[in-house]
């Protein structure tokens, strides 16, 4: 499908990655993707029963958007093992990246992580965590890191990156720049860090750029707010932080997208028409809203409306859709 021939409400859906509720194919779904044009979902445990009913689910969502003339949905999960592992048994369960050793681990969670999404049509995962501690430091990353070495931390990500792409699943790195600093869990509230930009180019960095080189699907941006790189606002809205940096400054020419906006660190600041604008001048590529709710047609109207005023943020958001349809056509 030749995205230049979309419409401007499809040119807009497909910056959308919603969740949704229910385990079956529902009139939400059907309106998620006939009205808002949707881009892609996200599950989470509450969509999911047995493997066969998560496979009817999927195979349904991909079926009902080729009837509505849509390109195929990115179906994306969190699986990254351990505590933050969506799919339970009888899918295989990993115990998660702090107990991974070497290279063999990381394969054999890709390998087999791969197989299982094909076999039920989860095509994205996002996954790995990049995130890097620093040494004797209590992180809220802890129990999610491969490790408090970049380098390491690096040998393992793009590790999992390799042999999930080359099985064909997307894999998504997060949270750039890196929230391996925090305390304060950004589910609850917005962690501000202070931390100066050339201490981070040492250590957070280290396993993005390493992302980077391994040809990462998409990048995932924090909720965290980096005084240092941008004092007014977090990554997941910071022009500096995803225009400047990663895709000037390091050549990151993939897809970009926020983690999600029901976090508490962004909802508790900031009203979803606030959020949009930020987002489309960023030259952030997917929007990431977890939950139903009036935040996802808010979201659209909002694309919709400020790309027919603005020939600039028309070609921006042409640009987006670009880099979504060439990563769909890759691998979809």
């Amino acid at each position: 499908m030749d995205f230049k021939s979309f419409s401007n409400e499809q040119l807009t859906g497909q910056r959308l990655m919603v969740g949704f509720d229910g385990t079956d194919f529902n009139d939400d779904l059907r309106y998620l993707i006939d009205t808002f044009k949707i881009g892609g979902v996200i599950l989470f445990s509450r969509n999911i029963t047995t493997p066969e009913k998560l496979g009817s689910l999927c195979f349904s969502i991909q079926e009902y958007a080729k009837s509505c003339g849509q390109p195929a949905l990115f179906i994306s999960i969190d699986q990254e093992g351990g505590t933050v592992a969506r799919l339970k048994e009888p899918f295989t369960q990993f115990p998660g990246n702090p107990y991974m050793k070497g290279e063999g681990d990381a394969v054999e969670f890709a390998h087999i992580t791969a197989s299982e999404f094909k076999k039920v049509g989860i095509n994205m995962n996002m996954a790995p965590v990049m995130d890097v501690p620093p040494e004797n430091f209590k992180s809220v990353m802890d129990d999610r890191v491969f490790g408090k070495d970049p380098l390491f931390v690096s040998q393992m990500g793009v590790t999992v990156i390799d042999h999930l792409q080359e099985n064909g699943i997307m894999s998504v790195a997060k949270h750039f720049p890196g929230i391996g600093r925090t305390t304060l869990d950004s589910h609850v509230d917005m962690p501000f860090l202070d931390t100066p930009l050339h201490e981070m180019e040492l250590t957070d960095f280290v396993p993005f750029e390493a992302a980077i080189k391994h040809n990462v699907s998409g990048i995932m941006l924090s909720h965290i707010l980096y005084s240092h790189i941008d004092p007014d606002w977090p990554a997941s809205l910071s022009s500096l932080i995803v225009k400047d940096l990663l895709r000037n400054k390091m050549g990151y020419n993939g897809v970009v997208m926020t983690d999600d906006l029901d976090m508490g660190s962004i909802k508790k600041r900031y009203g979803i028409k606030t959020i949009i604008p930020r987002i489309l001048v960023s030259e952030i590529d997917v929007v990431l809203i977890c939950h139903k709710g009036p935040d996802i047609q808010t979201a659209y109207e909002t694309i919709l409306n400020m790309c027919k005023l603005s020939e600039e943020l028309k070609f921006k958001n042409i640009d987006s859709v670009e880099r979504i349809i060439t990563l769909k056509r890759s691998y979809l």
